[in-house]
């Protein structure tokens, strides 16, 4: 089955980063620019007005940052898009900020044109973590030490345990069936609950939350 292409908006101060992105996006005839932003607050009015698929969004922009804009267009549109922040570093406390604010990713600045493709591909398309290993890095450095772990922890089933930390290394749907011998049906119902019960909007906040809430320490 062909997909439509896939709509994107790059937010970024920086016209140079944002010409580069627009240039390496446009080469590819299932990917298409459809606005550009150069701060947080153009980033959430251009994303309201053209609704697209995939946000590429700085997170060091004036007037609104790339966390703020982040969390103000999920929470206020029905249908919101993927948002994968792009970042110079990736260890740095804004780009963990904006995980969990509900990004679904990150994408490091000096990267390739084929990696960045296919990070926009992957988010608009697949029921993986974008880079697993180095959001779960990034989760365990800077997660937030809790006291105790929240209500959401002692609910989970012993089967949906097994299928968060699948997800969190990176696990499709498909694969997470195949390693715990259950249909793929049943396997994205375990998704599902996991995300419920946790209250995460997608895989990356999950694991995010799971990590803070040291559930994947065992704790």
């Amino acid at each position: 089955m062909t997909h439509p292409p896939v709509r994107v908006v790059v937010a970024d101060d920086e016209r140079m980063v944002r010409t580069a992105l627009r240039a390496i996006l446009s080469a590819e005839p299932d990917l298409e620019v459809v606005g550009e932003a150069a701060t947080g607050a153009e980033a959430v009015s251009v994303v309201r007005e053209v609704r697209p698929d995939v946000v590429l969004m700085d997170v060091r922009m004036p007037e609104v940052d790339g966390i703020r804009a982040t969390e103000q267009i999920l929470a206020t549109l029905d249908a919101p898009p993927r948002v994968v922040v792009v970042t110079t570093f990736e260890n740095d406390s804004y780009v963990y900020d904006a995980l969990r604010a509900g990004a679904a990713g990150f994408l490091l600045k000096r990267a390739d044109a084929d990696t960045l493709v296919r990070a926009v591909r992957l988010v608009a398309h697949s029921d993986t973590l974008l880079f697993p290993s180095a959001v779960r890095t990034l989760a365990a450095e800077h997660a937030r030490a809790n006291p105790a772990p929240p209500p959401w922890v002692a609910r989970l089933t012993e089967r949906e345990g097994e299928v968060l930390r699948l997800m969190a290394t990176g696990l499709t749907n498909a694969e997470i069936a195949g390693r715990l011998g259950v249909g793929p049906a049943t396997a994205k119902t375990h998704v599902a609950a996991v995300l419920a019960k946790t209250g995460a909007r997608d895989r990356t906040q999950a694991v995010i939350r799971a990590y803070e809430a040291g559930f994947m320490n065992g704790r």
